[in-house]
């Protein structure tokens, strides 16, 4: 067992990574190829760092490539997120021309890599075209879409449909957001990496050392939302909760920490847009925060007496997971993948208002009981259900149904 996966072993037990070389054994020499247009920023970036790691400790050689494109192309799949994701957005021919050109551009110089490959998972609505412009490939190749799928704005998900349809599978993160497709439909939640930056254990110093640093009260409660600077995540909700909440909690600060993704051209404008509703409150800290920052957001997670992620639309919500790993009860928008990890009064709250948000606050911080056994029972919920193991498990069968899909029977040796 290599040093990684015995680390795994300390946490999930050795049962669990037995079964992940029993499903490996029949994939050796598999080459897997993952491709998203970020290497940091965002979950699905944060998911492939260890993900990838991991297949090839397991004997499974994998890789991950990343396309680039100008500001024009990244305002195109902008759109197309905001329109999965159900708003009413207009995206010009000229834009969705250079979203075609830019992936012609970019499989011309993946071309030999991706057509190689045994499996290629292409993640999310920006590099979907790559398997029009690979017509000698080889592999299976399989569409990873990680947004909140359930309410697409039409003419963006017919746009998008065209692409999608010609892979071999699909995969979605929650069977609500599954969009009708000729092939096969898998539904993996994602999950987080319990041995990153992110996720350590770390001592009481560092976490008084970042809130030192950020001018945070560590005597007087505080409240925590990570998320980029993006409008499906809430933020100008998170400020309004947290001034109701106050009202009956003197004392209370609330922190907003997060950053941009090379791939979002919008973090900027909903930043300022925050700066502004934060204005003139010394209790409110608005932290822009580098992508390798992972210490730092961990230090603040585990220094937080409540972690909210009230987003509006949500894919899964991996700080949720992250958040519910460290203890912390979460009070977060019912919505998408927030709805499979929290359930309210077990692990957290799931809210729809500002208002129920503000609630769901008061009632934690006078209630310290409830909120430790919450924060109990999130993080073994987190356990069984969202860490890197599970979700290698379940990538690994799907690779083994898709490269024996003629067969009756699949015999693991």
């Amino acid at each position: 067992m290599t040093a990684l996966l015995d680390a795994y072993a300390r946490i999930v037990g050795e049962d669990v990574i037995d079964q992940l070389h029993q499903l490996a054994r029949g994939l050796q020499g598999v080459r897997v190829v993952n491709v998203n247009s970020t290497k940091v920023g965002g979950g699905v970036a944060e998911i492939l760092t260890k993900f990838v790691p991991a297949l090839n400790e397991l004997g499974i050689p994998a890789s991950w490539e990343v396309i680039n494109g100008q500001p024009d192309f990244y305002q195109c799949t902008k759109g197309f997120h905001n329109g999965i994701q159900g708003n009413q957005v207009e995206i010009p021919d000229r834009l969705l021309w250079v979203f075609e050109r830019t992936n012609e551009e970019n499989a011309e110089k993946l071309r030999p890599v991706l057509e190689e490959a045994d499996i290629v998972i292409i993640h999310d609505p920006q590099p979907a075209p790559l398997l029009r412009y690979c017509p000698n490939r080889k592999g299976k190749w399989i569409w990873r879409c990680h947004i909140d799928a359930s309410h697409p704005y039409r003419p963006v998900w017919r746009y998008l449909r065209d692409f999608v349809n010609e892979y071999d599978a699909s995969i979605y993160s929650l069977a609500a957001f599954v969009q009708p497709h000729p092939r096969n439909v898998y539904i993996i939640p994602p999950s987080i990496d319990p041995l990153t930056d992110k996720n350590i254990p770390l001592n009481q110093e560092d976490i008084l050392e970042v809130q030192e640093r950020f001018k945070i009260d560590p005597d007087r409660p505080m409240i925590l939302q990570v998320s980029r600077f993006d409008r499906f995540k809430d933020p100008i909700g998170v400020v309004h909760a947290y001034r109701l909440a106050k009202k009956f909690v003197p004392g209370l600060q609330l922190v907003l920490a997060g950053g941009g993704a090379s791939d979002d051209p919008e973090g900027e404008i909903v930043y300022n847009e925050v700066q502004t509703a934060a204005a003139g409150d010394p209790d409110i800290h608005v932290l822009i925060l580098p992508a390798d920052a992972h210490l730092v957001i961990n230090a603040l997670q585990r220094a937080a007496d409540i972690v909210l992620q009230k987003s509006t639309r949500e894919g899964f919500g991996l700080t949720v997971t992250e958040a519910m790993w460290k203890g912390k009860p979460v009070i977060g928008g019912n919505t998408g993948g927030i709805r499979i990890q929290l359930f309210n009064h077990y692990t957290g709250f799931l809210v729809d208002t500002p208002e129920g948000a503000a609630l769901r606050i008061r009632y934690l911080l006078f209630n310290q009981a409830a909120m430790r056994q919450m924060g109990e029972n999130a993080r073994e919920f987190v356990r069984e259900n969202f860490l890197l193991t599970r979700h290698l498990r379940e990538y690994l069968t799907l690779i083994v149904t898709l490269l024996h899909d003629i067969e009756d029977r699949i015999e693991l040796v």
